[in-house]
């Protein structure tokens, strides 16, 4: 009679597997992360834009720039803090940062005569810029 066959995985077949695992990981997460910074520029960069439409609004009705997120009737995304560094009637000017980015990249705008932000990345009117 024929001795039962034991079926299964060698410790070297196991020990490749593993590794070829390692490999693909090692290889997928800083993919990952820099799609992830990406998501949050863009997040960053879509806030800004949609604060400079409402300041045009808030200007034609007031003949004033919104120095408050809340006299803008901003609504920013999840994770992303604006700050309106000036405003009055002849211009404005913001920054954005994410949460889950360094304090040192962030994004800017302004606009009239308004100066950019000190450390804000904007160097064109009305163009959002970021620092990364």
């Amino acid at each position: 009679m024929f001795a039962p066959s034991k079926r299964g995985f060698t410790l070297i077949e196991l020990l490749i597997v593993v590794v070829i695992i390692g490999i693909l990981a090692s290889i997928a997460i800083p993919r990952f992360s820099s799609i992830r910074n990406r998501a949050y520029k863009a997040a960053m960069m879509s806030d800004l834009k949609n604060l400079a439409h409402l300041q045009e609004v808030y200007h034609n009705n007031t003949f004033t720039f919104a120095s408050t997120l809340t006299n803008a009737e901003a609504t920013l995304s999840e994770g992303v803090f604006v700050t309106i560094n000036e405003a009055d009637g002849t211009g404005w000017a913001a920054t954005a940062t994410h949460v889950a980015l360094a304090a040192a990249e962030q994004c800017g705008i302004y606009h009239g005569d308004a100066a950019a932000a000190n450390g804000s990345p904007a160097a064109t009117v009305g163009v959002v810029a970021c620092s990364f």
